[in-house]
């Protein structure tokens, strides 16, 4: 049994994915920012403490009295005070008795102190035992006068005091809070913006299912992506509706023109069992009718020959055959079947003998095709069939005098089913001719294309493969 999948909107789709990448960015951001803060803290701290030994012990030693001066500078140092930080100072002599400090002694300070006193000068990070073990970091400071150590300073504070940010962390939560806040209104704003225009594709596609073409869709769009779809699809629906035009054009056309013939047949057969018309007459309303059969034969087969060639039913026998011949025997075989002379064929052949790929049959119907449209263009003339050669191809040119076809025409012409306007009304058919014969052109590896068409005359270019088998 099948289960339907659980479809969400693209809003709450990617709405949901840019949030959660959004806050996994951000929490990484906050546990760097976080880590960077705590050792600037850290640095800056130890940076102050540094400072403060240093003005420790210049205030010392510039003291005249060192017995009465030293109390008293303990005694103002709320002016070296810090707002985050109390460092414990003590006043060590050099032989390391601790002279003062400016907090209740500890028991057990003595040995730390002690412990400190390695002739260095600095800042040390160290595991003081005082009832409250952790990590402490102590700068020391020699007492010094006329090159005689007379002491030492030592500052110590834990790497708790040292670290502790609480308002920078505040900070930072306001900070990340805030860009949490904005960074979801603009994925929303982004978000929604995107899914709009998809979303009235998507009604349109409906309609457009529905056989309705009048679809609605923006046109200021400023996104690449989404104007290309919007707008491939909106020509997509006009094609699609000049496409159902042209089918229903084209059933009420084929049934025209297969109903004339038919309508005429049945007259004229009826006019002879009717007796209406006996002798001569009868006969010659029956060769009417052989006629009106004829036509509505070729139209019949254009049809189905068209079908056949749109899903590649026909076989294409290639050969290797010379070209002059080819097109000699091809507009021979056309001029015998034209019933007047008022129109003439000039053939001009190439001077050597060129091999070329083509299936005989084919390049006959071609160019039958071609010799007809240009005779039908033109009351009487000459048409011109002319052979040139390049690298790789020969072309066949047939070239005629009429009076052109119409320029807003020219890019339809090859379109199945399509008739001029200067045909539609004059000369029978289905308007399959020259994109059946593209087609048959492209399906022996060559072409058909309309070089030019004026007021003077059409000409028509078939390019054929030489055969380059030795």
């Amino acid at each position: 049994m099948f289960t339907k999948n659980k479809r969400v909107s693209l809003l709450n789709y990617w709405t949901s994915r840019y949030l959660l990448t959004l806050f996994i960015g951000l929490a990484i951001i906050s546990l760097i920012s976080a880590v960077w803060i705590r050792h600037t803290a850290l640095e800056n701290r130890l940076e102050m403490m540094e400072f403060l030994a240093d003005e420790t012990v210049y205030r010392l030693t510039d003291v005249n009295e060192p017995g009465n001066g030293i109390p008293g500078f303990i005694g103002k140092r709320e002016r070296f005070s810090m707002k985050d930080i109390d460092p414990i100072l003590y006043l060590v002599d050099a032989n390391g008795n601790i002279l003062t400090s400016n907090r209740p002694m500890i028991p057990g300070s003595s040995k730390n102190i002690e412990a400190l006193l390695d002739g260095t000068e600095g800042t040390k990070k160290i595991k003081v035992d005082d009832g409250h073990a952790g990590v402490q970091y102590v700068v020391k400071k020699k007492i010094e006068k006329d090159d005689v150590v007379l002491g030492w300073v030592f500052f110590l504070e834990s790497k708790k005091n040292l670290t502790k940010v609480n308002q920078e962390y505040g900070q930072l939560a306001l900070l990340i809070g805030t860009l949490a806040i904005l960074g979801w209104g603009a994925i929303y704003f982004l978000s929604k913006r995107l899914a709009r225009p998809i979303k009235q594709v998507a009604v349109a596609a409906k309609q457009v299912q529905e056989s309705n073409y009048e679809i609605d869709l923006p046109e200021n769009i400023k996104e690449e992506e989404v104007y290309e779809l919007v707008s491939s699809f909106r020509d997509m629906a006009t094609k699609l509706q000049l496409l159902e035009k042209t089918r229903t054009e084209l059933l009420a056309g084929v049934t025209h023109e297969l109903k004339t013939p038919v309508t005429s047949i049945s007259g004229l057969l009826q006019a002879v069992q009717d007796g209406i018309v006996t002798g001569d007459d009868a006969k010659e309303f029956i060769q009417m009718a052989l006629v009106e059969t004829t036509k509505m034969k070729t139209m019949v087969g254009d049809l189905l020959a068209f079908n056949s060639f749109a899903v590649d039913a026909i076989p294409v026998n290639l050969v290797s055959t010379d070209v002059n011949s080819l097109i000699r025997d091809a507009v021979t075989h056309w001029e015998v079947m034209q019933e007047e002379d008022a129109v003439k064929v000039q053939v001009h052949l190439l001077d050597d003998s060129v091999k070329v790929q083509a299936d005989v049959v084919r390049m006959q119907q071609i160019l039958t095709n071609l010799l007809t449209n240009a005779k039908q263009a033109m009351q009487d003339g000459t048409i011109i069939v002319t052979l040139a050669q390049t690298t790789n191809n020969v072309v066949v040119r047939v070239q005629d005098t009429g009076c052109g076809i119409p320029e807003t025409e020219q890019p339809l012409i090859f379109e199945r089913f399509y008739r001029g306007e200067n045909k539609k009304y004059t000369v029978r058919g289905l308007g399959l001719g020259l994109s059946l014969s593209k087609m048959m052109a492209q399906s022996i590896g060559g072409d058909l294309r309309l070089v030019e068409s004026n007021s003077t005359g059409t000409s028509f270019e078939i390019k054929l493969l030489k055969n380059t088998t030795l």
